[in-house]
């Protein structure tokens, strides 16, 4: 199939949503389609080399950049795109851009529409009302059982099968075959050695950069290793951490170089708080379904997370060590039994893998466009 693959953001980004979306062209590619990236702004002059190291991509993809004016909020961005994607021949669009779903749905072209929370405001779930009830909609797209079960009891979701498709992120695992050991990892990367706790990922609120902090205190015979974040959040969390030695923040890694860095850690962590904020603010975690919880699952890692109810769709106590966000305690003595304990680290690491296999990224894109052909 040729699917227009519709980026709201301007390319390329370093938000989590914007990775996603170019995991997903990729993963459609992958598994035997004609994709086109149709993009907001004007070409950045990147080359595709440098491209895909930053997106972490293998297979390569069409590029489009649409102009657009940034005072009208994509509007005039939804209506040229639909434009372009019927003058390339697209079967489907595909897009989680409300605007240009809705838009491309209500022409009459065929189009699948993704979310990854509840719309909010006026427009959203005004527009959202309108792809449902439009006649290209073909399918509507959530990340997590909660966030489907909820869109279904809150709006007219039609009922025909199939159009309502529940679909985790997923993760490209043959980036994660062959990882070097942690202190070959730390080694390779000029890292300290150590016995290392990694995170990666955005700093924003609700991200547990302040438990990171009071572990690192409370732990000083560990090293801790924060990789990612925005140069701002970045210089926040040096100020913070400047008086704990063993704390190491490397700033933004392209993709292409994250499972290196995700290796080079003895356990990984998720030390989310009971609000999270995303990139564009407001509170996620009732919907999280974050990238790295399948990255570090694919790392073959022990990972220590907290306990949010909606990453239950994904860990249990078999595949992870769950405990209360806010316990530092808990945290500490986890950690330090972690340590302690290879056995332990190794039957957790193991059941990890096995969890990541069945949520890989071609496995996502052939259930979004399956009896769509």
């Amino acid at each position: 199939m040729r699917v227009a693959l519709i980026e709201p953001a301007t390319l390329p980004a370093q938000t989590a949503n914007s990775i996603q979306r170019m995991k997903m062209a990729q993963a459609l590619v992958a598994t035997g389609n004609t994709v086109r990236v149709f993009a907001p702004g004007t070409h950045p002059g990147v080359i595709w080399a440098d491209f895909a190291r930053h997106y972490g991509l293998q297979h390569e993809f069409e590029l489009e950049w649409v102009p657009n004016v940034t005072a009208l909020r994509r509007y005039d961005f939804a209506f040229k795109v639909l434009q372009r994607a019927r003058a390339w021949g697209a079967d489907v669009l595909y897009s989680r851009s409300p605007q240009a779903a809705t838009w491309a749905a209500m022409r009459g072209l065929p189009s699948i529409f993704e979310l990854h929370d509840i719309p909010m405001g006026f427009m959203g779930p005004w527009l959202l009302r309108r792809f449902l009830a439009a006649p290209g909609a073909r399918r509507l797209v959530a990340n997590t059982q909660f966030l489907a079960d909820t869109l279904a009891a809150h709006y007219p979701v039609p009922s025909r099968p199939g159009f309502l498709l529940m679909a985790p992120n997923g993760v490209d695992l043959e980036r994660y075959a062959d990882l070097p050991a942690p202190s070959t990892a730390r080694q390779q990367l000029g890292l300290p050695e150590g016995f290392t706790i990694g995170y990666t990922g955005h700093l924003y609120p609700g991200r547990g950069l302040e438990t990171i902090l009071a572990l690192a205190a409370a732990l000083p015979d560990m090293r801790f290793l924060l990789v990612g974040g925005k140069p701002a959040d970045v210089e926040t969390a040096r100020q913070q951490a400047a008086r704990l030695a063993n704390v190491t923040l490397t700033g933004f890694v392209p993709n292409g170089e994250l499972p290196r860095y995700q290796a080079a850690a003895d356990v990984l962590i998720m030390p989310y708080g009971q609000q999270v904020s995303g990139s564009s603010g407001g509170d996620i975690a009732p919907y999280l379904n974050p990238m790295k919880m399948f990255e570090y699952l694919a790392c073959e890692r022990p990972i220590v997370t907290s306990d949010l109810p909606i990453l239950r769709e994904i860990l249990d106590d078999t595949n992870a060590i769950i405990l209360p966000g806010g316990d530092t305690a808990a945290w500490v003595q986890a950690l330090r039994g972690l340590a302690g304990d290879a056995g332990r680290r190794a039957a957790l690491s193991a059941t990890a893998r096995r969890t990541a296999e069945q949520y890989t990224w071609q496995q996502r894109a052939q259930r979004l466009l399956a009896g769509l052909r």
